[in-house]
């Protein structure tokens, strides 16, 4: 579902906004600004010179770094943070490339022209032809380079399906890859520097995302009891052989700081940019402050901008997105406050898809915010606006549901926040976040409002401040349809997608069953975010463009510093890593 909200308005060609110069003049409490508008030259405590400098270690920086190295190019890597990884390193690895080797050697029926139909349709006109061609031909390249070139292996996601697999071209049974399972001990001790998880995996076990689904199931399901079995039977085997199992975002940030070790690129961890250097309209380096000192590195070939998102920068988001917004809700490396993209609107940069993000439903929990994905899917469970009304198909993607509460959000219909009810009925079943079935919420969650419990719908309704007569109706459709298995009102469990993460042992339709055990609760739903997708707007070569289309030599952009290729719209599993990974790797062989 496409965001109706306009993008925000590209900086005007001829220079710097007043609004970009007011915000981004003075960096580094105001000891330095862009070069053109001070007239002259700062002087700095070193002079380092490479052929590439990459901004950024995550999955688009090292990718690109990576590719530059095997190129024969000398590059460093700087990165703001003590760790690297960004949040690659934090996620589930995702990664979503059409045609690649390993879903092609694993029998997916998939082919280029089918692949172009399918991402067409899901972006729309938003983003150029020429770039969704470019991450689609580019795509497969990249992850046979990765492969060849690290020790980063990759398995077939199956069964994961692509998130609108209606559509022409789509795929009911994926297309979505993830790393394999590698012995962190391979980085020495390097390993300490990697960024952690967003959610650790329990002691003793060794978990892919696709065993996430079956996990949730393991108390209802044989096959939830087998995978339990087998993530067990994993990490038995790797404490055997002495080793550090890692997988998912940890594989993935691993095996490409592995690669980069093996081809000597430096990555300078507390290097934060301060500003590009810009010598007669070209980038010709950067500056950063290293070691407490403003240093410029200079870039012969250029610099490729692979730094993340601006979500934790309240500024930015208070400027570009849509209220309410803020910075707690979102599972974004801390990092992320948008340095690379203000130092590229600097140089020139146009930006695009300011206003957007790669959201999802999230539960503000008092340690950090919670992405809610099978919680919302499996049966049992409703999501209602303050109005105590279902709003959406609560299976449906999850940057669309947040689309949703924002596009129907207002003061006399609240959608933000929602809330997540399900009964006791659930509760007994399956996995909650890391909690499993049966045991109790931990306290803090309800001391700090994320969670209410009650004894009826009615007093659930009077807790969390909805009409209670009208959640009792909500809660009675939405049971007749669990006894016909038609959800009439938003289809939820129509498609393949809502399914995945649903209860096969559930009939009618494994994604809807009535609420009816008390107790009741009520989860808080606000417009969380893995990160921001808008950033400087690129072509297919992966070059940085100004507002009238001319190119900002020596600047390339990647990742969510880019504007995202996927436009307002998700694709499928892994579309914010793939297309990440696939244009640093095309700025890198265009530099």
């Amino acid at each position: 579902m496409a965001d109706s909200t306009p993008a925000t308005p590209a900086m005007p060609a001829e220079g710097p906004s007043r609004r970009t110069l007011l915000r981004g003049a003075a960096i580094a409490g105001g000891v330095l600004m862009t070069e053109a508008a001070l007239g002259r030259a700062p002087a700095y405590a070193a002079d380092i010179e490479y052929d590439v400098v990459v901004v950024g270690s995550g999955a688009a920086g090292m990718t690109a770094a990576l590719t530059a190295a095997k190129r024969g190019l000398q590059c460093v890597v700087v990165e703001k943070a003590p760790t690297f990884g960004g949040s690659a390193a934090r996620s589930g690895a995702g990664i979503w490339i059409p045609n690649n080797e390993v879903i092609l050697a694993a029998g997916v029926p998939d082919t280029p022209a089918k692949a172009a139909q399918y991402l067409s349709r899901v972006v729309g006109d938003t983003v150029p032809q020429a770039r969704q061609q470019a991450f689609l031909t580019n795509g497969p390249a990249m992850i046979s380079f990765v492969m060849r070139n690290s020790p980063l292996r990759f398995r077939w996601m199956e069964g994961y399906a692509d998130y609108y697999p209606e559509y022409p071209g789509g795929m009911p049974n994926g297309r979505s890859i993830e790393p394999d399972q590698i012995d962190g001990h391979i980085l020495g001790a390097e390993l300490a520097h990697l960024n952690p998880p967003y959610i650790p995996t329990p002691a003793g076990l060794v978990v892919f995302s696709a065993d996430y689904k079956w996990l949730n199931l393991t108390l209802v399901n044989p096959k939830g009891l087998e995978v339990s079995a087998a993530c067990l039977a994993r990490g038995t085997a790797a404490a055997l052989r002495g080793e550090k199992p890692l997988t998912m975002g940890q594989s993935l940030a691993a095996s490409l700081r592995a690669g980069l070790l093996a081809a000597n690129v430096p990555v300078w961890l507390n290097t934060p940019l301060l500003d590009l250097r810009v010598e007669g309209g070209r980038v010709t380096g950067v500056v950063v402050t290293r070691n407490g000192v403003q240093t410029l590195i200079k870039a012969r070939r250029g610099v490729i901008v692979g730094s993340g998102g601006f979500e934790h920068s309240a500024a930015m988001r208070a400027e570009f997105q849509r209220q309410p917004i803020g910075t707690g809700w979102t599972v974004g490396a801390k990092e992320n406050t948008g340095d690379g993209i203000e130092a590229g609107e600097r140089a020139g940069a146009a930006l695009d898809l300011m206003d957007d993000a790669w959201w999802g439903p999230a539960i503000p929990l008092p340690d950090e915010p919670y992405f809610c994905l099978a919680e919302r899917t499996l049966p049992g469970c409703i999501l209602v606006n303050g109005k105590g009304e279902r709003f959406v198909n609560e299976a449906a993607p999850y940057s669309d549901v947040v689309h949703v509460m924002y596009d129907r959000n207002t003061a006399a219909s609240p959608h933000i926040p929602a809330w997540l009810i399900v009964d006791q009925n659930y509760r007994n079943r399956y996995l909650f976040k890391d909690i499993a079935p049966l045991l109790p919420f931990p306290q803090s969650w309800y001391d700090s409002g994320a969670a209410f419990q009650a004894w009826t719908i009615e007093q659930l309704a009077q807790k969390i401040g909805v009409p209670a007569a009208t959640l009792r109706a909500t809660v009675t459709r939405f049971n007749g349809f669990a006894a016909t298995g038609k959800d009439t009102d938003f289809h939820r469990g129509d498609s393949v997608y809502d399914r995945y993460y649903a209860d096969p042992v559930v009939k009618p339709n494994p994604c809807l069953a009535p609420l009816w055990l008390a107790p009741f609760y009520a989860f808080k739903i606000v417009p969380g975010d893995l990160g921001t997708k808008g950033g400087m707007r690129t072509d297919a070569r992966a070059r940085v463009l100004r507002a009238d289309g001319s190119v900002i030599p020596g600047l390339y952009a990647a990742g969510n510093a880019s504007g995202a290729v996927m436009g307002h719209s998700y694709a499928g599993a892994g579309s914010t890593i793939g297309p990440a990974m696939t244009f640093g790797y095309v700025a890198a062989n265009d530099i």
